[in-house]
C-alpha cells in the first residue's frame, strides 16, 4: 500500500490512504463517498460503497492507531498457502475431493488455549477420516478458526436490565459483559495477536504429529461415549491401520509424508473490512502452481491476498450487488465462500458470481447454501439449474445449521439434530437429481462436550439444553453429533 498518508496515527506511525479512507468511514463524523464511484478496486474501495453490519466507532485517533498497527504487522497466512488451497479446491470443484469446514458459531478470545484448539484439529481430522473412508476421495479440510470472532447480527440493540445498550457483536468489535459493549478498535490489534497465536499452535500440533495416521489410536475420541459411534469409528481406524501395516510391509510408506501431517486452512466471515482491507497485501503469484487466470497476466505480475485467512465468505447479510463486501470481496485473489439463504433469487445468484469471479476461475467461489430443512427443496434445484446455465464452475457446500436454528419455550437459542440431517440429506438427493453433486459441508461445531443442539444419540432434550450450554452466539454440534453427520455422509457415498 502506499503511504502518502494524510496524518499519523496516535503512536507515530504512518497511515496509508487506504487505510485514512477506512478510518474516516469507521467513525461517527464519516461515512460513505456515495457520490463517486470508483473506477477500479483498491483495497479501499469499498468504502465508496453502502455497507450493511457496519461498526461505527466514537475515537478517530483510536481507529487510526490500530488500523496503522495492522498495516505493519507481518501477513498470518501466506500467499504459497493460498495458491495451495486453491489448487485443492479445484479438484472438489471436479468431484476429486470433498471439502469439510467447521468450527465455532464466534470465537472468543479465551478459546485461544492448547486443550481448545486441539480438541477442535483432532475433532476435524477424526471426521474426515471417516468421509476418507466413506467416499474414497482426499478431504480438504478448513477450520473455522484463527480469526471467526465477528458475528452479524439482526439487531444493533438489546434490551439489558430495561435499558437499550449496543449488541454482543464478537470480541473483536466488543465485550460480552453489558459494562463493555462500546465498540473498541483496539480489539483488531488484540484479534489479530489471537488468530496468529492459534494458527501458531496449530501449525505446532500439525508438524507434532497430531494427526500422524501411523499412530491413529493415540487420538483420542474424547467425550464420544456412544458405544455405537466408538466402534464404527474403531472400524475405520482398524482398516487404516491393517493399510498401514501393508504398506510398511512392503516398503511402500518410507516416503509417505502425508501420512504424518495434514493441511488445515483457516476461514472466517469477512465482515469488518476495514480489519480485512489492513491485513490486505500485493505479492508476487507463485504462478508456477496457480490456476491461471487472465487477473493472473497482469503487467506487474502481482495479485492482492487476503492474508487475515485463507478462505474467506461473504455473509447472507452483507452479499448485496451493490454493496462494500461485495466490492471489496471481487478484487482478493483468495478463494472466496458466498452464503446463499431463502431470499437469494437464482438471477441475483448469477449477478453476484460475475462479479466476484468474472474470470470464471473453476474453484474459486464456493456456494454455501443455507435454506433450511423445509425450504431447500423448493430452492436448491432453481440455484443449481441457474449456475449451470451461466458457465460458473462453483463447489456446493452445504450449511446445514443456520436454516434451522429455533428458539425453545425457555428462550434457550437451539437446533434440532434430525433437522441438520436432514438437510444434508436432501442435499446430497437434489444434487444428484440435478445432473451436481455436493461439494462439502460447513458446520458450527466443536470438540467439548457441549449440549447446545438437541437429539442425536445421546438424545439431548430441550431440558438438557443448560447442562453445558457455553456459545455466546449460536449452538454448534458436540463432538459426538459431528461424528455422526460424518458418518451420515459417509453412508451416503458408501451406499450410493
Amino acid at each position: 500500500m502506499a503511504h502518502d498518508s494524510i496524518d499519523e496515527s496516535a503512536n507515530g506511525l504512518p497511515l496509508s490512504t487506504d487505510g485514512e479512507a477506512a478510518a474516516s468511514l469507521k467513525t461517527a463524523d464519516g461515512g460513505p463517498d456515495t457520490n463517486g464511484k470508483a473506477s477500479a478496486w483498491t483495497p479501499s474501495s469499498w468504502t465508496t460503497k453502502p455497507i450493511k453490519q457496519d461498526v461505527v466507532y466514537n475515537d478517530r485517533r483510536a481507529v487510526s492507531k490500530a488500523l496503522a498497527k495492522l498495516e505493519r504487522l507481518p501477513p498470518i497466512v501466506t500467499p504459497a498457502e493460498i495458491v495451495r488451497l486453491k489448487k485443492s479446491l479445484i479438484d472438489v470443484a471436479h468431484g476429486k475431493a470433498f471439502l469439510l469446514q467447521g468450527g465455532d458459531c464466534a470465537e472468543l478470545f479465551d478459546y485461544c488455549e492448547s486443550g481448545m484448539i486441539e480438541s477442535k484439529i483432532k475433532l476435524l481430522l477424526q471426521m474426515s477420516l471417516v468421509l476418507i473412508y466413506g467416499a474414497h476421495k482426499p478431504v480438504v479440510r478448513i477450520a473455522r478458526m484463527a480469526g471467526q470472532f465477528a458475528k452479524p447480527r439482526s439487531s444493533p440493540t438489546e434490551q439489558h436490565n430495561g435499558k437499550t445498550i449496543p449488541a454482543f457483536r464478537g470480541d473483536n468489535i466488543n465485550g460480552y459483559d453489558p459494562e463493555d459493549r462500546n465498540p473498541d478498535p483496539s480489539r483488531l490489534v488484540s484479534a489479530y495477536f489471537h488468530s496468529t497465536a492459534t494458527l501458531n499452535y496449530i501449525r505446532a500440533s500439525l508438524g507434532s504429529g497430531i494427526a500422524d495416521l501411523h499412530s491413529p489410536l493415540d487420538w483420542e475420541l474424547g467425550h464420544v461415549k456412544d458405544e455405537k459411534i466408538k466402534a464404527q469409528y474403531e472400524r475405520i481406524v482398524d482398516s487404516i491401520a491393517e493399510s498401514l501395516r501393508f504398506m510398511r510391509t512392503v516398503g511402500a510408506d518410507s516416503a509417505a509424508s502425508s501420512l504424518e501431517t495434514v493441511d488445515l486452512y483457516t476461514s472466517h466471515e469477512g465482515l469488518l473490512l476495514e480489519y480485512e482491507q489492513s491485513l490486505t497485501r500485493r505479492f508476487e503469484t507463485p504462478l508456477k502452481d496457480a490456476y491461471p487466470t487472465p487477473a493472473d497476466q497482469s503487467e506487474s505480475g502481482k495479485q492482492w491476498y487476503n492474508t487475515s485467512a485463507h478462505f474467506l465468505w461473504i455473509g447472507d447479510r452483507t452479499r448485496q450487488l451493490d454493496g462494500a463486501h461485495v466490492e471489496y470481496f471481487r478484487g482478493i485473489a483468495n478463494p472466496i465462500g458466498i452464503k446463499v439463504g431463502p431470499s437469494m433469487t437464482a438471477e441475483e445468484l448469477v449477478s453476484l458470481l460475475e462479479i466476484v469471479n468474472p474470470y470464471r476461475e473453476t474453484g474459486k467461489v464456493t456456494l454455501i447454501t443455507r435454506y433450511g430443512e423445509s425450504k431447500i427443496a423448493s430452492l436448491l434445484p432453481s440455484h443449481i439449474r441457474a449456475v449451470q446455465r451461466s458457465g460458473h464452475f462453483v463447489i456446493w457446500q452445504c450449511d446445514p445449521m443456520h436454516g434451522n436454528t429455533f428458539t425453545t419455550a425457555q428462550g434457550i437459542k437451539t437446533r434440532h439434530f434430525s433437522s441438520i440431517l436432514s438437510e444434508v440429506a436432501s442435499a446430497l438427493r437434489i444434487h444428484k437429481e440435478e445432473n451436481s453433486f455436493l461439494g462439502g459441508v460447513h458446520l458450527e461445531l466443536t470438540g467439548e462436550a457441549v449440549t447446545e443442539c438437541v437429539g442425536g444419540s445421546e438424545g439431548l432434550k430441550d431440558e438438557d439444553l443448560n447442562t453445558n450450554y457455553t456459545s455466546y452466539c449460536d449452538p454448534r454440534l458436540n463432538e459426538k453429533q459431528a461424528l455422526e453427520l460424518a458418518f451420515l455422509v459417509a453412508g451416503f457415498y458408501r451406499n450410493g
